[in-house]
């Protein structure tokens, strides 16, 4: 059996005796925690979703400790501008033991019967007034579109000449 949690912003998907660290969460080490913020539930092939919570689901929690995270860096730069920031961070967590997951009025999907509900929707739609509906608008034609631009004539080759060679000075001794 497992279940989908949500705690602290994120989802978690835990089963009996797993050991999460979610984000802080009020307590001492030892104390029981009712996570009741339940998703969904499965058990033997069977899951049962919840829109968006499951109704009376609860997942009961052992606290553990309370933790740290690692520090993590924050660097922000400009270049050029001589702009550096440093900073750090540290999350507080808690360590929690999943002791159990309680489904009391979780309802599993039914399948759904398709006769039945046609055959009670067909007397009232009989019974309801018959609307009239409205002659939609004709539509317009599609705008024209603008004749394509002549084509400007193609362009002659030129042809380059290379510059004349300047001569070289001589020298003189003297």
């Amino acid at each position: 059996m497992f279940a989908v949690i949500k705690t602290g912003g994120k989802q978690y998907k835990v089963a009996k005796d797993d050991v999460i660290k979610v984000e802080r969460l009020a307590g001492d080490a030892g104390d029981t925690i009712q996570l009741d913020q339940v998703l969904a539930i499965g058990e033997d092939g069977a899951l049962s979703i919840g829109a968006p919570m499951l109704e009376g689901a609860v997942v009961s929690a052992t606290l553990l400790e309370q933790a740290r995270a690692d520090k993590i860096i924050v660097f922000k730069k400009k270049r050029r501008q001589n702009y550096r920031r440093k900073a750090g961070h540290r999350q507080d967590l808690t360590v929690l033991r999943i002791t159990d997951i309680s489904a009391k009025g979780a309802k599993k999907a039914a399948p759904k019967k398709a006769a039945a509900p046609k055959a009670e929707a067909a007397p009232k739609a009989a019974a309801a007034p018959k609307v009239e509906k409205k002659e939609a608008a004709p539509k317009k034609a599609p705008a024209k579109k603008a004749a394509p631009k002549a084509e400007a004539a193609p362009k002659k080759e030129t042809v380059k000449k290379a510059a004349p060679k300047k001569a070289a000075a001589k020298k003189t001794e003297e």
